[in-house]
């Protein structure tokens, strides 16, 4: 996602490379990198706003969150009843409760047995969760290359940056293409059934 056409970093070291030969006393100085590039057309996405302001990527983080909420209300319930029936077995050992050496070491066997359940628990809603959010972000690539590329049809920019945080140091901000990017998607963006409804449903 932090790389839509073409890297900051990569644009640098091409910059840098038209500066790497000294001219000679007898010849003309090479162009700049900037005077390489001058007739270049750049422009640049910000990517916090495009996660913030784009009805998918809005939407699908809500899905997620919700996800991930039901996970750990799920984990947190199956810890608490594990840790009452481990208290529950160390307070009988401690006063004698259980009637033979079998029976404690049947009571153990179970708790073990809870505890290994959640933990592949826990591992199988992580995963579930890992793979939600691969397909949210393969999703957001693919929803924005294809906007980018008929996008970029009349624009005909040479590069497009996505500016995440400080990887880009300066940026003009008439480079700056972000608004007309997260209106043109969300035009294009038509939301699943069930998420419209939820929609209606938050208005309320």
């Amino acid at each position: 996602m932090k790389k839509i056409i073409f890297g900051a970093l990569a644009f640098a070291v091409a910059m840098a490379s038209c500066n790497n030969a000294s001219p000679k006393m007898d010849e003309k100085p090479q162009a700049t990198g900037s005077e390489n590039v001058s007739g270049m057309k750049i422009a640049y996405v910000e990517v916090d706003s495009l996660m913030t302001q784009y009805d998918f990527a809005k939407d699908y983080s809500v899905t997620l969150q919700k996800k991930s909420n039901n996970a750990r209300n799920t984990l947190t319930q199956k810890g608490n009843q594990l840790q009452t029936a481990v208290n529950n077995f160390q307070q009988k050992l401690q006063s004698n409760g259980f009637q033979s050496r079998e029976q404690a070491q049947s009571v153990q066997t179970a708790i073990e047995r809870q505890q290994r359940d959640l933990q592949e628990l826990q591992a199988r809603l992580e995963g579930e969760l890992a793979n939600e959010t691969q397909k949210f972000n393969e999703a957001l690539r693919d929803s924005l290359n294809n906007f980018l590329s008929s996008y970029n049809k009349d624009k005909k920019y040479d590069i497009i940056l996505s500016k995440a945080g400080d990887n880009i140091l300066f940026a003009d901000s008439k480079y700056d293409i972000t608004k007309d990017v997260i209106n043109g998607l969300n035009k294009r963006y038509k939301p699943a059934a069930g998420k419209k409804e939820d929609k209606k449903e938050e208005k309320k």
